[in-house]
């Protein structure tokens, strides 16, 4: 029988390249997701593969040399920066003799950390219970064992089928209580659609400044940080266009690349928000080396949830690192396209703004002057 390890605050971060462009990247944002942990980064191993190893995903030699940086550090975590099967998971805990988690688990535990709201923490917890029942299915050793007691199951019953079945209550319940709650925010939307109230949403890869700009636009105070997954609840305000016309802007969950299917699929109520939205303003590092990266990443999640054929203008953001001027970008039909500008400093807000009213003006087919910055 094996029961697993207990963890510390201290980690090692473990990321293999098998031919990824964006390895460097990736394991950057590996080590940003640990801080975002509150976890203390001791090592980082790396290694290059063709393919994973079926037992341990790395190597025997990896995971030697895992060992001794465990041994030489004290750590008692190691995070690997891919997704791992829970045989995997169980083998380096069995050789490690410490608890290893992937960066599905992390993600999840980031998000346990930043849930504040009823339905935020609903959320979570349905994404970490369906994320558990992958586990349940090839998992721990002592989940098999017989259990007594009387009230839970059957005569005969394993202990790992009383959990799949406690599970799976649990489950539906988290499910019918979000259920409910999208329906109270159908609600909502319907009454704005019969008061011809237009809806925008921010979206965009996390930490690209969503929040910040969320809070220049509408005035309002949502948390906003230098730090991956700031904002999970989705936050929506009127802002007041020129000409008086109506409009709603919802501040959305960042994403990021591997996002975890379970987080997409438990999201997808206040994800709703986006995939109700009449246009969308996807904000983008602008100083970011992956920036193309980024944009595929958001883009794929938006298609995954059916946001994809919503009209997009692109903000591009925190140019204030960089030194651009704030400008708008136009396409072939003359519609704006694209806005350069820094939410920290308000430089090219008024620009935001304009996107905001051209778009409600052809929407309502009123006309609008184009101002010189155009």
């Amino acid at each position: 029988m094996f029961e697993r390890p207990g963890s510390g605050s201290q980690a090692v971060l473990v990321s293999l390249d098998f031919g990824d462009p964006d390895f460097a990247e990736s394991t950057e944002e590996l080590l940003q997701l640990a801080t975002s942990a509150r976890v203390s980064v001791v090592d980082i191993i790396k290694g290059k593969r063709l393919r994973p190893d079926p037992a341990y995903y790395a190597g025997t030699g990896k995971v030697e040399e895992i060992a001794t940086a465990l041994a030489r550090t004290g750590a008692k975590l190691v995070i690997f920066n891919h997704e791992l099967s829970p045989a995997q998971e169980r083998n380096l805990e069995k050789r490690l003799d410490c608890r290893v988690i992937d960066r599905v688990s992390l993600i999840l535990d980031i998000f346990a950390q930043r849930a504040h709201s009823h339905e935020g923490k609903l959320q979570v917890e349905l994404a970490q219970l369906e994320h558990l029942a992958t586990r349940l299915v090839r998992g721990w050793t002592h989940l098999e064992r017989q259990k007594g007691g009387i009230g839970l199951r059957g005569p005969g019953e394993t202990q790992l089928e009383t959990d799949r079945q406690l599970l799976a209550k649990r489950v539906k319940l988290l499910k019918d209580k979000l259920a409910r709650l999208a329906s109270q925010r159908e609600v909502q939307r319907r009454a704005r659609r019969r008061a011809s109230v237009l809806s925008a949403s921010l979206v965009g890869y996390t930490n690209a400044g969503k929040s910040t700009l969320f809070n220049a636009l509408t005035r309002a105070h949502a948390y906003a940080a230098d730090q991956l997954f700031a904002t999970l609840d989705t936050t929506t305000r009127r802002v007041f266009l020129t000409g008086g016309a109506p409009l709603v802007l919802s501040d959305t969950v960042g994403f990021i690349r591997q996002l975890p299917h379970t987080l997409v699929a438990a999201f997808r109520a206040t994800l709703e928000e986006t995939v109700q939205a009449d246009l969308l303003l996807h904000v983008v590092d602008a100083g970011s080396k992956t920036r193309d990266a980024q944009i595929a990443a958001v883009n794929s999640v938006l298609a995954e949830i059916g946001a994809d054929r919503i009209p997009q203008v692109m903000v591009y953001n925190k140019i204030d690192l960089n030194g651009a001027a704030p400008r708008l970008e136009r396409d072939e039909y003359g519609k704006i396209s694209g806005v350069w500008i820094s939410a920290k400093t308000g430089s090219g807000l008024d620009l935001v703004k304009r996107a905001l009213e051209e778009y409600a003006a052809a929407a309502s087919r009123v006309p609008v002057a184009r101002s010189a910055a155009a």
